[in-house]
């Protein structure tokens, strides 16, 4: 469950966290304060973000109910009693009544309860799976005891990602379990002394289950999908991974397994929840890779989708899928979620290659960079899109989750929400690794370069002494003085970091989307072959040219079942209502307006609206959308629209006129069966080509596939005002006919 409600406080999360047996402000006067021990400044529980808190400050049964239900919190987090001297916190009491047993606690609640209860006491495992078995779908407990700090920092990991993100009970824990981990199992801080003994594991613990992304067939399709000649696959994501380089919080340190493990699981969480709650905004055709379009099979066709993810990032993928799944928004958006989310690791770390040892300088800190606190570099495998989301999220101030996981710097990009406070409470637990005598021998992450300042052996030029060094050839005075001008284009570049480019979000609104006469709003369209020069017409009857244009029309959607007639005889109102049903059936209501057939479709072409009757027509009669460039879509279609003028000056008219079928028409074309079957006239087949329609027999024809001496080119028949074809057959036919009338004297 996401820890939102429904309707207008849907990016909002409540918590009502009770605590037990003191104020907040008595664990500031508790922490002892000494040069052996760093202080730690305990963050106060307040508001902030999308997190709305209602604090209780050990209450009374009556006084904790009053305010459940009134509040109505999505998380309760009940705090144990704080004991005097000492840095472990006790059992949990409300008022005078202790709250030790199952049943006194599952009775505080009553009949309700909330998504998710935290248990900050120990020993916790009993109470747990009393409320879980009551009906708490989520319930995060400790099995042994623990210190104030390593809880605090538990509980600030998992408040920080629930007020920056709109996040699952299950991946907002396996965050905070992360940050554990890697700042306080990692330096051993775990429990107190009086539980150093104990063998259980030590950390929080989380009852319940796992979030599953649906991702099954609509029953309308269900039907479809048997009758497919192939088990095409759902969705296939490609996506290259490149290296990043972060800056973490903390003192040089050995990048052990268990640093890199717990940095992997906090970042591969962060991502879960960025792509768990994404959004797809905007899907298009797109050519394939191009070391894969080989291995496509039938029925396979590629989108570029772009997704807008949990925290208002933007990201853009290139899938392929099966026609039933990418002309299907909500099957795709979660089958992209489920493939991202559970079939892969996202982020891979990488062991440093440098050799092991210290740097031979003090570190340079700067105030940008973790509020000037010591940091280690770490190289991590992410794919391109993760890439960009973290690179988007860094300068966003409202966004603490990468704080909790000590990352101060993205590929030379520093996290905006760090503060001095934060650097504190992370180096407070690297005190016991600090003070480590091996350190300097096993050390192997090392302060970055760029951080470490020139050898103290190193001497700055003097300008004065020696001119030549700096080639310098200007000489300017000041003041009665002569000093050298420095050439600057001889001086070498400071270097920067490589930041790898970002993919642009192709994302645009709907006046954009149908606005034809901008023809600036390019979209990928299906890579087609250009037609063939006059002089290489005869290669297109190789037998290697032949399997290259077997055709890949994708598989037919489901029948629409409608009633028109026939497009042939259809009249344009008829058709017009039947798209109109057609695309609500499927999902896209974008496209059909508020004012039904008279305002559709809600596009303008040439300063008249678009007329889908005869584009539809025209392009079926053709071969369908599949034969791509094959169509002369400006002299052949266009001319037959509405919108073709005498003194029509667009340019890109026939991209454009493909993107508004592509928009509109794609579908409700697979979903029927307009498309001329009639193959070539010549080559008897209906692959892809250069079409052309003969004036008199009114048949199609391949232009390549007619061999004849003195033929124009293809444009010159294409054209709507151009020459007239007239196929083979029928010129032997009038050749005859013209002889015979010849040889009788007429």
């Amino acid at each position: 469950m996401m820890f939102s409600a429904q309707g207008s406080s849907r990016n909002h999360c409540s918590l009502l966290a009770v605590l037990c047996g003191g104020k907040v402000s008595d664990n500031k006067q508790k922490q002892p304060v000494s040069d052996d021990k760093p202080r730690y400044p305990f963050p106060e529980l307040s508001s902030s973000g999308r997190l709305e808190v209602q604090l209780l400050n050990n209450p009374s049964i009556d006084e904790f109910r009053r305010v459940f239900e009134s509040f109505e919190p999505n998380i309760v987090y009940l705090q144990g009693e704080q004991i005097a001297d000492s840095e472990e916190i006790g059992s949990l009491f409300l008022g005078d009544v202790d709250l030790s047993t199952p049943e006194a606690l599952c009775g505080v609640f009553g009949s309700t309860f909330p998504t998710t209860v935290y248990l900050e006491i120990p020993n916790g495992v009993k109470l747990a799976e009393g409320l879980h078995s009551k009906g708490v779908p989520y319930v995060i407990y400790w099995k042994n005891t623990f210190s104030r700090y390593v809880a605090c920092h538990f509980r600030q990991a998992l408040l920080s990602v629930i007020q920056s993100s709109c996040s699952h009970t299950w991946d907002a824990f396996q965050f905070a379990n992360a940050s554990f981990r890697l700042y306080c199992v990692r330096n051993n801080n775990i429990v107190s002394s009086n539980s150093q003994k104990q063998s259980i594991k030590p950390g929080p613990h989380l009852l319940g289950e796992p979030p599953k992304i649906d991702v099954s067939q609509p029953e309308v399709d269900m039907q479809e999908q048997e009758d497919s000649p192939e088990n095409l696959p759902a969705v296939k994501i490609y996506d290259d991974d490149v290296t990043m380089r972060f800056l973490v919080c903390g003192s040089p340190c050995t990048l052990d397994a268990v640093l890199l493990g717990s940095l992997e699981d906090g970042l591969n969480a962060l991502l879960s929840i960025e792509i768990r709650g994404s959004k797809l905004h905007n899907r298009a055709s797109a050519p394939p890779p191009p070391l894969q379009a080989g291995t496509f099979s039938r029925g396979v066709v590629t989108m570029r989708c772009d997704f807008s993810t949990c925290s208002s990032a933007h990201i853009s993928l290139l899938v392929s899928g099966s026609a039933q799944t990418c002309f299907n928004d909500q099957l795709l958006e979660n089958h992209i979620k489920n493939e991202l989310i559970e079939k892969s690791q996202l982020v891979h770390a990488q062991s440093s290659s440098e050799e092991s040892k210290l740097p031979s300088s003090e570190p340079r800190r700067s105030t940008s960079i973790a509020c000037g606190a010591s940091v280690f570099e770490v190289c991590m495998k992410v794919p391109t899109w993760a890439s960009q989301v973290l690179r988007q999220l860094a300068p966003d101030v409202s966004y603490r989750s990468l704080v909790m996981l000590g990352i101060a710097s993205i590929q030379g990009l520093s996290v905006a929400s760090f503060e001095k406070d934060d650097a504190e409470r992370l180096l407070f637990f690297c005190k016991k690794l600090s003070k480590d005598p091996l350190l300097g021998s096993s050390l192997i992450s090392r302060t970055p370069s760029w951080l470490v300042p020139p050898s103290p052996s190193r001497k700055r030029p003097e300008p004065y002494k020696d001119t030549k060094s700096l080639n310098c050839t200007i000489m300017e005075g000041v003041n009665g003085l002569t000093r050298p001008k420095i050439n600057v284009a001889a001086m070498r570049p400071i270097p920067h970091t490589q930041r790898h480019k970002m993919l642009p979000f192709s994302g645009f609104s709907e006046a954009e989307r149908y606005d034809g006469d901008q023809g600036k709003v390019n979209l990928p369209l299906a890579p087609v072959k250009q037609p063939a020069p006059v002089t290489h017409r005869k290669a297109l009857s190789s037998s290697y040219q032949a399997q290259q244009i077997i055709s890949l029309n994708p598989l037919p959607l489901k029948k629409h079942g409608c009633g028109r007639a026939p497009i042939q005889v259809c009249s344009e109102e008829e058709f017009l209502r039947d798209v109109m049903q057609f695309l609500i059936f499927r999902g896209h209501t974008r496209l059909v307006p508020q004012g039904g057939l008279a305002e559709f479709p809600d596009a303008i072409l040439n300063a008249k609206r678009l007329d889908l009757f005869n584009l539809y027509r025209e392009v079926v009669s053709r071969g369908g959308f599949n034969v791509g460039n094959g169509i002369n879509w400006k002299g052949q279609v266009f001319s037959k629209m509405r919108n073709h003028t005498l003194t029509n000056r667009m340019t890109g008219v026939g991209n454009t006129l493909k993107r508004h079928y592509e928009t509109y028409l794609l579908e409700y074309e697979l979903a029927h069966d307009d498309v001329d079957g009639e193959c070539c006239l010549l080559c008897h087949s209906s692959a892809a080509g250069d079409w052309v329609n003969c004036g008199v027999c009114d048949e199609w024809a391949h232009f390549g596939c007619d061999r004849r001496q003195g033929l124009g080119a293809f444009k010159d028949y294409a054209k709507t005002d151009g020459l007239e074809y007239v196929c083979p057959h029928c010129s032997i036919s009038s050749f005859k006919k013209k002889a015979a009338k010849t040889m009788n004297g007429y």
